[in-house]
């Protein structure tokens, strides 16, 4: 199997290109997921929060934002003990915030998924990148939707990490064209 050479010989990283990168996503609760997953990873590698995940799952209560967005003082002293997720006081105490507010979008646009599509129409952007050179970490579309959570509130998701939700979640399809996920991933995008 030919795979995007980003994904290196981890099995963590390979399982997670195999089965998730890029397929589309319309569960509100990966979306969530994927949020303060990808809001802690910044300045640290995706692989290190991958081999974390389990840790997040358990103190985010599975990532039920509901759950998250009631979480207080305490539950935060108590996240900051434990070395199973990346301890950063702003990076827990943002996806507290966060929460809340993807509970507002949920609120507004019937589901945080609803929001999220809308910015590209309800299909996913093709892109056919030969080489990993070609592949951005952001463009308009992360910058506008980057604009507009910060502008309710968000924090630790500025454009860059946005497009990599956007990659994530299967709103733009960025595996090379060289990789068997390409196709596949299409396939699923219609």
């Amino acid at each position: 199997m030919s795979r995007c050479p980003w994904c290196l010989s981890d099995p963590i990283y390979i399982d997670y290109h195999d089965h998730e990168w890029g397929v589309p996503v319309y569960d509100d609760r990966v979306h969530f997921e994927f949020l303060v997953l990808e809001s802690a990873q910044a300045g640290l590698s995706w692989l290190t929060i991958l081999r974390k995940r389990d840790h997040y799952r358990r103190l985010y209560e599975g990532f039920d934002p509901v759950k998250v967005a009631a979480f207080g003082p305490e539950k935060v002293e108590a996240m900051l003990q434990d070395p199973g997720i990346v301890r950063n006081r702003k990076k827990i105490e943002a996806s507290i915030t966060n929460a809340r507010i993807f509970l507002e979008i949920q609120h507004e646009f019937g589901s945080f998924s609803n929001y999220l599509w809308r910015f590209v129409d309800g299909r996913p952007l093709i892109h056919y990148p030969k080489t990993l050179e070609e592949v951005p970490c952001e463009n308009s579309v992360s910058d506008a939707i980057s604009r507009d959570l910060k502008s309710r509130g968000m924090k630790f998701l500025g454009t860059k990490i946005i497009y990599a939700h956007l990659q994530a979640t299967g709103l733009i399809n960025d595996h090379l064209v060289s990789c068997s996920r390409h196709e596949i991933v299409q396939r699923l995008s219609k």
